[in-house]
């Protein structure tokens, strides 16, 4: 569902209208009138970056001491206008030197106003890339006298960048040594019962690029060929012989992937924006392996004094490790005292967080490690002792 925004106002502090651009005639010019009386005055900015008066809706968000005001008189994509504000604000600011403030507004009418004609065609967003708007927007804005100063980077070719889709890259890059690195971050979230049964695991992750390359290059990253990204299209296929599959139920990529590519191919081919990028987020729900297992066992020793015993088993590969394991055990709020026992890492008491944190260094794989600890408490009356208290959570750097 795309924006459709019928106007944009750009407001002071004060609500005073620094410029704006109506783009459809089903709101009228006094709109902002509303935004002022309703909203404004009544001091609500900050609890909902949505409000509907009238027929209207207002979306609106402050960068610096500006407000930014979209109003759609139909149901529009709230995510898609505020990812298009951001945007906006990044053209404006390559084009002012960096900044973005009321007085970069002033001293900029006439640039704002074109731009604001070429990044929005009758409320629909267009191509806010500065790389391709600097193209044949030549004009340079007034910049402040603490900006930066304008870059002399060569400018890119024009018909590549329109043409070609890679408005995230630039023509001429140059380095002596060309070096990509990947990471790859995963989260595990488990919920898992008193008797250790998994009741509820899915795994979100994301590849993470950082990328200093040459010219224009088309790198290339496999996946397992055993991936699927439809259960339907895995029901029809026939079954492996190790029976092991991974069914991703959900997939965004970069826009610098070739989707066509990867639909026929099952490889991600794409030119890599220069510097930092994630590449692809993914999730999944189904054939999940947990690298470790948590069995906590609690018992009460009185209205003051608590065991809790916690081991930790390691279910991947011997040759493997583990680095930077941190186990957080919550224990309760008027806690006063603990001590502790560990066969690894060292175990402490954080008061801020409620917990007792257990880390682990290097975790070798296939062995285990107990923490036993005894908690003592201020005696109060009423309160159950793990009384709407957090799950255990465990945290690692990777798997090596």
């Amino acid at each position: 569902m795309p924006v459709a925004a019928s106007a944009i106002y750009f407001l002071n502090l004060r609500g005073d209208v620094l410029i704006n651009r109506l783009y459809r005639d089903d709101v009228g010019g006094n709109m902002v009138d509303a935004f002022r009386m309703h909203i404004m005055q009544t001091k609500e900015l900050g609890t909902c970056p949505v409000r509907q008066i009238g027929g209207c809706s207002f979306l609106y968000m402050r960068i610096s001491n500006v407000y930014i005001v979209i109003v759609v008189s139909s149901n529009a994509n709230v995510s898609c206008a505020f990812k298009f504000v951001v945007e906006a604000v990044a053209l404006f600011k390559s084009y002012f030197g960096g900044t973005f403030d009321e007085d970069a507004i002033r001293n900029n009418f006439v640039l704002i106003y074109e731009l604001l004609d070429e990044i929005m065609d009758f409320g629909y967003p267009q191509n806010l890339s500065p790389e391709i708007l600097k193209l044949y927007i030549t004009q340079e804005g007034v910049r402040s006298p603490f900006s930066s100063k304008p870059s002399d980077k060569p400018v890119p070719n024009a018909t590549l960048q329109v043409t070609g889709a890679v408005g995230w890259r630039r023509e001429g890059l140059v380095y002596k040594k060309n070096e990509v690195f990947l990471d790859i971050v995963e989260s595990v979230n488990l919920l898992m019962s008193s008797k250790g049964s998994v009741l509820r695991c899915d795994v979100t992750g994301k590849i993470l690029m950082k990328c200093f390359l040459s010219g224009m290059p088309d790198l290339k990253l496999g996946l397992n060929d055993k991936i699927g990204l439809e259960k339907e299209a895995q029901l029809k296929s026939r079954p492996s012989k190790s029976g092991k599959t991974i069914e991703l139920d959900d997939v965004t990529f970069h826009q610098c992937v070739n989707l066509t590519r990867f639909n026929s191919e099952k490889t991600v081919s794409f030119v890599p924006p220069d510097g930092e990028f994630e590449l692809m987020k993914y999730r999944i729900t189904e054939g999940v392996n947990l690298p470790f297992r948590v069995l906590p066992t609690i018992k009460e020793l009185g209205r003051t004094r608590m065991e809790i015993n916690v081991k930790v088993k390691s279910v991947f590969g011997a040759k493997m490790f583990a680095l930077g394991v941190v186990v957080k055990v919550p224990v309760p709020k008027q806690t006063a005292k603990t001590s502790f026992q560990t066969t690894s890492g060292k175990a402490k008491y954080n008061a801020s967080i409620d917990s007792l944190v257990w880390k682990i260094r290097k975790f070798p794989g296939q062995t285990e490690a107990t923490m036993s600890a005894e908690v003592e408490l201020i005696s109060t009356m009423g309160e159950k002792k793990l009384a709407n208290r957090p799950p255990i959570q465990m945290e690692f750097q990777s798997i090596l």
